[in-house]
């Protein structure tokens, strides 16, 4: 079984901000999948599906970004998934837009719910899927909680259908195959 959680905050107000594109990819994955959301016994939604022909838990934390470990805690203790079976997927505004950036382990590069994810796990090792937001910017957390520009929101399709894609290779090929096939800039491609 896999966990694949999706970083961003809670709520309409966050919806379309830099900061919840990991909530983007892995709704787009629910939807495609044709499942729903439900509320967990921890504080996060998930559902249940099949990826690669593997059991995957889509999980969106429902506790703000810096308390994202709480909720891959409980789960990955409830459904006893270890951290080599999970994936987080989050934004990261080192990278430029456009920009897909999987690892094995690593730091957090500033990104607070990878750095309560790490924290909670006791390592550093945890596989992630970062997805580059950068940009022009004075204040980082500003630009994170800033919605995407219309330019932005007209080329997310093009991100977000390779990010699902990763998660797939990685759900039935590994973390070396899909960052073979997914670390590179998306959109420069198009140009």
């Amino acid at each position: 079984m896999y966990l694949i959680i999706g970083l961003g905050n809670p709520g309409q107000k966050y919806a379309w901000t830099r900061h919840n594109v990991g909530f983007m990819v892995i709704d787009s994955l629910a939807e495609r999948q044709n499942e729903s959301f439900r509320s967990g016994r921890g504080n996060y939604l998930y559902c249940q599906t099949m990826l690669a022909g593997e059991k995957v838990i889509l999980l969106k934390p429902m506790t703000y970004m810096n308390l994202s470990g709480e909720a891959y805690h409980h789960a990955s203790q409830y459904w006893d998934i270890p951290v080599t079976n999970s994936l987080v997927v989050c934004d990261d505004f080192h990278l430029p837009f456009g920009t897909l950036r999987l690892r094995p382990g690593g730091s957090a590069g500033g990104q607070k719910g990878l750095d309560s994810i790490l924290r909670q796990a006791g390592t550093r090792d945890v596989p992630r899927l970062r997805i580059g937001i950068g940009g022009q910017f004075s204040s980082a957390s500003s630009y994170v909680l800033s919605d995407f520009n219309k330019n932005e929101k007209e080329k997310l399709p093009e991100l977000i259908t390779p990010a699902m894609e990763a998660v797939e290779v990685f759900v039935g090929q590994g973390i070396e195959k899909a960052m073979t096939q997914f670390n590179r800039n998306f959109l420069e491609e198009q140009n």
